[in-house]
């Protein structure tokens, strides 16, 4: 019987974000768009997770040998601000330690497209982050995409459930890409790599 410990247990990735078509290409669901990609990558596709109101995909990144990993990704089907729920049992089901869960989500006080990848910190008002922390403790990665401070007087809720814009469309398949990128960068090669390569 396969005993899991930490050096062999998989990574949970976790793209936040809402669910259905009228949230789609907003800003608030990058984290979807950066775990789509991955499970093409992967050549996976989503379904849905048992109980959990959640849909996941599981498969393995990197190349032969010791450095390749196993991963779930991970998009939570119970909107954004009770995102912790549904990833909380997958950790469990999944037998995942808190420090393997990597949250990718959208960061309003970063640049557009910049990343910054980290572990643990404060949630910066961001609900899914406060969910997440609410069920697992802080400790768990964060790979922040940028998508920068509304216009004018803009409510934030307004700007993180608008569409980007379409001079901003124009780079997202490149930011998305480099986000994709940077998760696999730190569940292969580590947070301190992955930092140094694309934090920006």
């Amino acid at each position: 019987m396969d005993v899991t410990t930490e050096a062999n247990a998989p990574w949970l990735i976790v793209g936040l974000g809402n669910p259905g078509p009228e949230y789609a290409r907003n800003r608030h669901n990058v984290g979807f768009m950066v775990a789509d990609l991955l499970a093409e990558r992967i050549g996976g596709r989503f379904k849905r997770a048992g109980k959990a109101q959640a849909q996941v995909v599981e498969g393995r990144i990197g190349p032969p040998g010791p450095a390749n990993r196993r991963v779930v990704l991970v998009k939570p089907m119970s909107y954004m601000n009770l995102s912790g729920g549904p990833v909380n049992a997958l950790r469990e089901f999944y037998k995942v330690p808190v420090a393997h869960v990597v949250a990718v989500h959208d960061e309003l006080d970063i640049d557009y497209g910049a990343l910054r990848l980290k572990l643990g910190g404060g949630d910066n008002g961001h609900n899914g982050l406060k969910s997440i922390t609410k069920a697992l403790g802080a400790e768990y990665h964060r790979v922040r995409f940028g998508i920068g401070r509304p216009p004018g007087r803009m409510p934030v809720a307004d700007f993180v459930l608008k569409d980007f814009s379409s001079a901003e469309r124009k780079e997202l398949d490149y930011f998305v890409d480099r986000a994709a990128d940077a998760v696999e960068c730190l569940v292969i090669e580590g947070l301190e790599r992955a930092q140094s390569t694309y934090n920006s």
